[in-house]
């Protein structure tokens, strides 16, 4: 399963300024926040997760919230990502991969997960 999105930076900056650190909250976990340094990172974040979802093809909703998408770098610097224990099981997900791209105003991922099963367990 693949999923792609694509954001404004520009939008990440604005929601920032208007809620900082608490609305980042609503979408990041801690350890996420910690790695944050621009808004080009939560940018990308940002398109990660709304891949991962794609991908998964439910969307950021009921079946899956922002919170079961954890977003980090390998040692190389390469992004990766966990999702919570249930998401695993109920896609039976074997394994996953990431990119994040930033380039001018726009930041865009993709995410490819492989299943064992394309039916919710």
């Amino acid at each position: 399963m693949i999923g792609i999105d694509i954001i404004k930076i520009e939008r990440i900056k604005n929601f920032i300024d208007r809620f900082g650190e608490n609305g980042l909250k609503k979408f990041l976990n801690d350890s996420e926040i910690k790695d944050i340094k621009r808004a080009q990172t939560v940018a990308g974040y940002w398109a990660a997760k709304e891949a991962i979802a794609k991908a998964l093809k439910t969307g950021i909703g009921k079946e899956l919230s922002f919170k079961d998408i954890t977003i980090y770098k390998e040692k190389s610097g390469a992004p990766n990502f966990r999702l919570s224990n249930k998401i695993i099981k109920r896609y039976k997900i074997k394994d996953c991969s990431l990119s994040i791209s930033h380039d001018g105003d726009y930041a865009i991922a993709v995410a490819v997960i492989e299943s064992s099963s394309t039916n919710k367990a």
